[in-house]
Parts: structure tokens; C-alpha cells; sequence
């Protein structure tokens, strides 16, 4: 519970914990409260690249609150093994999401699967 706790900067409205009388503890987020959307998929190269950018803060900034920040550099060194690393798989994952995500487009022309949207 401190982790997720400690990964958030501020408080959200809808995120809760509790304990119930037996001392479980219970995490409770109210997911469907909504009101935008982010349309990534009619993002450009450019606005994708911030998103990205954006996103890696606030988990780079989660994590550097939940660990203790000095043993983590530590650990890392002064290199740029991990950021290589990092950078290699989200390639590799961008890629196999896109291999993915043509091969569903491919099931969905020959009907082997049905596509449903919301509206």
C-alpha cells in the first residue's frame, strides 16, 4: 500500500484505501468517472513523442518516490546501459504491438473475429 501511495503526487478523488475489521486492506479506484479521452491514435509523430515524454516523467517520478532515489542511481552507474536498454525494448514493443495490432486487423477482414466499438 505505501508504494502506491507514494507513487501518486497529489490526491485523487477517486482513490481510496481502507482496512476492513479483519485488517485486510483494500485499494479502490473508480474507473469509469471520465471525462477525456486521449485520441492517440490521431496523434502525430511529434505529439506522440511528447505524450511518450510526459508519460516517462510521471513514471520516472512515481518510481523515484517509492524507492530511495541515491541507491537506485547507484545501482544504475553513471552509464547509459539502462537508458539503452529501456530505449531498445520500448522499440522492440512498439514493434510487436504493431505486428499485433495488423494481424487483429487481418482477423477482423477475414472474419475470424468481430470488432465492437463504444459509441
Amino acid at each position: 500500500m505505501n508504494g502506491l501511495r507514494l507513487s501518486q503526487s497529489a490526491s485523487d478523488l477517486f482513490l481510496a484505501w481502507t482496512e476492513a475489521r479483519q485488517g485486510r486492506h483494500f485499494y479502490i479506484r473508480q474507473l469509469h468517472d471520465m471525462k477525456i479521452k486521449l485520441l492517440v491514435e490521431l496523434f502525430t509523430l511529434s505529439v506522440m513523442g511528447q505524450y511518450a515524454e510526459f508519460c516517462g516523467w510521471a513514471l520516472a517520478r512515481a518510481h523515484a518516490r517509492a524507492g530511495q532515489p541515491a541507491l537506485i542511481a547507484g545501482y544504475l552507474g553513471k552509464g547509459d546501459q539502462f537508458d539503452e536498454a529501456v530505449a531498445d525494448f520500448a522499440t522492440a514493443y512498439a514493434a510487436q504491438n504493431e505486428r499485433d495490432y495488423q494481424a487483429m486487423l487481418s482477423a477482423v477482414r477475414q472474419g475470424r473475429i468481430k470488432v465492437y466499438t463504444e459509441s
